[in-house]
């Protein structure tokens, strides 16, 4: 454990050198926010209710978690193209040490993009006359933490598993999915139960993300675990594979 904290050290360092990214991070989910909600002025009123702030914000926040996935596979990418993970596997460090160094400062930009995302939505709302309850907003950051792992561990392994010029744009394609699936542009309730995508989108965790996220502010409980044991499933998935994927990487890179 000591080593994956020392490791984690290098790495926040490593993204402290680039304000860039944490900026972007940190950034995207505001400036989303400001434009939805921009939007949804012009749109009659009860005709997108999706667009709400309590509705929106949630969304915004577990879409805005999916660029935190692309971060992490560009950090192992490039450590890994420089031949820097090379040198350290000859190390005592085991492949979860590896793993968790690099996922520790990347959870701490995903917990940082919770408090901006529903800070900003807790202005716009109270200009607008509406008040975000905050235990549903506390309540609602904590169903987000299994999110965060999964984009997390889901970047560690893209890129564990490709270069730094391969990963970006794979990384992409879930960022994309995440937007179309996850219900967070438009009410997945509308499409027919039993419709190809409608099945698609609650088998990948996108949509249950947002759902429990949302669940968690409305107070809707009873519907809201049922979403977040989806989420925690994927998330344990994920994160043991990126271990398990990263453990082979180690082993063949020392043959």
């Amino acid at each position: 454990m000591k080593r994956a904290f020392v490791f984690a050290g290098r790495n926040i360092k490593e993204l402290l050198r680039d304000p860039l990214s944490y900026i972007f991070c940190l950034g995207f989910p505001v400036v989303m926010l400001v434009i939805m909600t921009a939007i949804n002025s012009i749109i009659p009123a009860g005709a997108m209710d999706i667009f709400n702030i309590d509705k929106l914000a949630p969304g915004i926040a577990v879409f805005a978690l999916s660029f935190v996935m692309l971060f992490a596979a560009l950090s192992v990418s490039k450590d890994r193209s420089g031949a820097f993970l090379a040198r350290l596997f000859s190390s005592p460090m085991r492949a979860a040490d590896f793993i968790l160094g690099y996922m520790l400062p990347l959870l701490a930009v995903a917990l940082g993009q919770f408090a901006v995302t529903y800070i900003c939505a807790a202005v716009i709302g109270a200009a607008d006359g509406v008040t975000l309850p905050l235990g549903g907003v506390l309540l609602s950051c904590l169903t987000l933490i299994p999110t965060a792992l999964f984009f997390v561990s889901a970047g560690l392994l893209f890129g564990t598993l490709l270069s730094d010029k391969a990963a970006p744009p794979c990384s992409s394609i879930i960022i994309s999915l995440c937007g179309i699936m996850g219900g967070i542009w438009f009410d997945l309730g509308a499409i027919p139960r039993g419709n190809a995508l409608a099945v698609i989108c609650r088998i990948f965790p996108f949509s249950h993300a947002t759902d429990a996220a949302r669940s968690a502010i409305s107070g809707d409980l009873s519907d809201m675990w049922v979403h977040l044991a989806v989420t925690i499933a994927w998330a344990i998935l994920s994160c043991a594979a990126a271990v398990l994927v990263f453990r082979m990487r180690m082993k063949s890179d020392k043959t």
